[in-house]
């Protein structure tokens, strides 16, 4: 059984819908979906939000491996996505070695503004956390405690680890970055990280086409004869 959870935030609820959609249409081994929504966290995740927070999940993420008891491994991703590939690929490259693996982008964003007017901030590591394997015994440090006091980039570049050697790679096609990278045709997982093409501002971006028949393909329904 493969555990996945997926940011959510309601203004792109049908995102999250369609990301898990394309999760169970390709996934050839069973898997279970949770979104982290904060109405479901209200009791673990206290933080004030800050102003520079873009979605509803960008510190909730870090309590995946408290979610998971702390055993066995979990994957996280962000819910601007759309699975190409079967995630049992991606489960498969678990590597006891690390206590996290993440596809290692060397990401400086051009514009200032993302989508809903976010502004768009440059550090390192960015985007690395946008789609982790959790090992999660080794990620004892993140606890709500620790995840509704840390700062920021204490968080999303991995300081909570002793060693940035904990942190292992995954291939490229696991985070691709629409907009960014070179077109490729080995694409497993898309990335919408400037906007997603369910807002009209985006409606054009590259693959926006490929979500919007995975989004048709989530609403078929066979009329009964």
């Amino acid at each position: 059984m493969i555990r996945i959870f997926i940011g959510f935030d309601p203004r792109e609820a049908v995102a999250y819908s369609v990301l898990a959609h394309s999760i169970r249409a390709r996934a050839s081994v069973p898997v279970t979906i949770a979104p982290l929504a904060l109405s479901q966290l209200s009791t673990v995740l206290t933080r004030e939000r800050h102003a520079l927070q873009s979605t509803d999940f960008s510190f909730s993420r870090f309590l995946t491996p408290y979610l998971s008891d702390h055993a066995g491994w979990s994957l996280f991703m962000d819910c601007d996505m759309l699975m190409r590939d079967d995630v049992a690929k991606l489960w498969d490259l678990r590597d006891e070695r690390y206590a996290v693996q993440v596809v290692k982008h060397d990401h400086k964003p051009r514009e200032t503004t993302k989508f809903l007017g976010a502004v768009q901030t440059a550090y390192a590591k960015k985007n690395w956390s946008s789609v982790m394997l959790f090992n999660n015994a080794r990620c004892g440090k993140l606890t709500p405690d620790y995840v509704n006091t840390a700062g920021g980039l204490e968080l999303h570049q991995f300081k909570w680890l002793e060693s940035d050697a904990l942190i292992g790679e995954l291939p490229h096609r696991w985070n691709y970055l629409v907009g960014y990278d070179a077109p490729s045709e080995d694409i497993a997982l898309a990335h919408y990280t400037i906007g997603g093409p369910y807002f009209p501002e985006y409606a054009d971006c590259p693959l926006a086409d490929e979500w919007r028949a995975e989004r048709d393909a989530m609403l078929y329904a066979r009329s009964p004869r």
